[in-house]
């Protein structure tokens, strides 16, 4: 039998209203002070009132910092926190997509350990638990309330950098599917496929366990029914419950056995040309699909059987090219673009996002096929 570990937050509450619980929820911690985490857009729609509310009916004084950025920045969190930081916050609260999520983990740390962000970027530098966080997804998407790392852009260095420690997981995630209701349709899209390829990273990459896949096969069996009625009709709160909870599960999915190439390439492009996580992740896909499915035959011939396809008399090989061209499809119907180039990314720049994808290590090491500079620059020329 194989070994392996779960880590997951400490309580996971999911279902339509479950954020009314949080002010009882903050009380059993002994919470004083909060401070709710979101970004511009979530705060002008008005989610983050009614939590702030719970919270206040409880006791608990709660301050709001709305300008979390849509791809975070270590100079953004730092200054943040430096600014903040007197304050001797006892809970922190993220409400929003994984970008809020990661502000918020980044703040629990600094405001536990002091520092900058670049003191714990790479795996296990954080000293200890940081102050208690409760997550709270407005995107079904990044499964950031329920994983350890936190990404940040090092602008001044270059490139995007994750802070991995289980000290990042949150106290509790509130995965409430109403906060999702006006996503908006492009948003929906990019994150839900950024669900999926967390489920299909998750199955196929090397340290997948069998938790893992259980995890993963039911978010992409949630996610490939649901996704494109979510975007074509913001109001199915059908669709709208089960890509929450396919998100949740493939964040839980990749959480316990990583991701691989596809979000390997993404740092780079996200860092050189600001191309939101969930939009580069998906448009790359079908490119590094392409390469890998040579590796993992087997499982990416399950991967098609969950993206719809009647794979019934299928050899893998067959099976797992049908795959590939369903998640294409998919992508296509939820209105992501094809190729680099319509991102406004130019050729000359290839050869560079090449090379630094081959310094994304830590996820390449999980890619089922090995893959050498010339691999990867085919990929991008493949997806340019």
């Amino acid at each position: 039998m194989e070994n392996y570990e779960i880590r997951v937050p400490g309580k996971v509450r999911f279902g339509a209203g479950c954020t009314e619980t949080m002010g009882e929820e903050a009380t059993k911690i002994g919470a004083k002070r909060a401070l709710m985490v979101t970004d511009p857009g979530v705060f002008q729609t008005g989610i983050t009132d009614p939590v702030k509310e719970n919270l206040t009916k409880a006791g608990i004084k709660v301050d709001v910092f709305s300008e979390a950025e849509p791809e975070p920045t270590y100079s953004k969190l730092n200054a943040t926190a430096k600014k903040l930081g007197k304050n001797k916050y006892d809970l922190v609260v993220a409400i929003g997509g994984g970008s809020s999520i990661d502000t918020a983990k980044g703040l629990s740390i600094l405001f536990a350990h002091d520092g900058i962000g670049q003191d714990y970027g790479g795996t296990d530098k954080v000293p200890g638990p940081g102050v208690p966080l409760f997550a709270c997804p407005t995107t079904a998407g990044t499964g950031s309330e329920v994983t350890n790392i936190a990404v940040f852009d090092d602008r001044e260095r270059g490139f995007k950098e994750g802070i991995v420690s289980n000290y990042l997981l949150a106290r509790i995630a509130f995965v409430d599917p109403t906060l999702t209701y006006g996503c908006p349709p492009k948003v929906t899209a990019a994150s839900g496929m950024d669900a999926l390829i967390h489920a299909v990273e998750g199955y196929t990459g090397n340290k997948a366990t069998t938790f893992s896949d259980a995890m993963a096969l039911e978010a992409m069996r949630l996610i490939t029914g649901s996704l494109r009625r979510a975007v074509k009709n913001g109001a199915d709160k059908e669709a709208r419950n089960q890509m929450s909870e396919g998100a949740l599960f493939g964040g839980m999915a990749f959480m316990n056995s990583g991701v691989t190439a596809v979000h390997a390439l993404a740092f780079p492009l996200g860092s050189q040309f600001h191309v939101p996580h969930g939009m580069a992740n998906a448009v790359l896909l079908p490119y590094v699909m392409e390469c890998n499915l040579s590796a993992n035959l087997s499982r990416f011939a399950t991967v098609a059987r969950m993206l719809g396809v009647a794979t019934e008399g299928l050899s893998d090989q067959e099976a797992a090219e049908k795959g590939l061209e369903a998640a294409k499809s998919l992508s296509a119907d939820v209105g992501i673009p094809t190729h680099l180039r319509e991102l406004g990314v130019p050729k000359e720049a290839l050869e560079g996002l090449a090379s630094a994808t081959m310094n994304v290590t830590r996820l390449l090491a999980n890619n089922p096929k090995p893959l050498t500079l010339d691999d990867v620059r085919k990929i991008w020329e493949n997806a340019w």
